[in-house]
């Protein structure tokens, strides 16, 4: 049988991962430089605009980068993490603990989308070659800054494209080692939304 506590921390940890995903769509979209002008960033950017308009007037800006969605991302996961301690009734740690819980749960997020957008991008050029849907579009155009150093790692073998193995492999690594990372500094991954 289930918990009130249970379904309390299901729903809020469905809600901060969702929140947390448009908000690390719109970033990295953003980072990488992604048609602003494609129908899929359009509905992201008037998702997230409400949210990030307040702190737009508070956090400076990094050469040409937003840097608010990172801030709200890291927020949401703070916020996230105290609402589960609180949840299953366990002491809130420190804020620089905190800050750095959240740090982890973003970047264990930004690691497992780059895995499923990676994924989907693999498939796709099975089923859908050449395929101009926006999302289709947009998620060429995240991962390719991500595999160009794969890439150029690789020699070329007549149009046979390894290099999202050699990302498989480093994304898996890196999640291990945020994992290790994360049991060291006393985290759960339980409290990570998008774990």
């Amino acid at each position: 049988m289930i918990g009130a506590a249970e379904v309390v921390g299901i729903l809020l940890q469905a809600f901060s991962s969702l929140l947390l995903l448009v908000l690390l769509l719109r970033f990295l979209l953003q980072l990488v430089g992604a048609d602003f002008y494609n129908p899929i960033s359009q509905l992201l950017n008037r998702i997230t605009n409400p949210l990030l308009s307040p702190l737009r007037r508070v956090v400076p800006r990094f050469r040409r980068q937003d840097l608010s969605p990172l801030v709200l991302l890291l927020l949401v996961q703070m916020l996230c993490m105290v609402g589960m301690l609180a949840l299953y009734g366990r002491p809130l740690p420190g804020l620089p603990m905190l800050l750095a819980w959240a740090l982890v749960g973003v970047l264990v997020l930004t690691l497992n989308l780059y895995f499923f957008i990676l994924l989907a991008v693999i498939i796709l050029s099975w089923v859908a070659p050449g395929s101009a849907h926006p999302m289709v579009r947009l998620m060429y155009q995240l991962c390719a800054p991500v595999m160009a150093p794969f890439r150029a790692m690789l020699p070329p073998m007549g149009g046979l494209d390894l290099s999202p193995i050699l990302l498989f492999i480093a994304i898996n690594i890196l999640e291990n080692l945020l994992l290790r990372l994360a049991l060291g500094m006393g985290l759960e991954p339980a409290l990570v939304a998008g774990w």
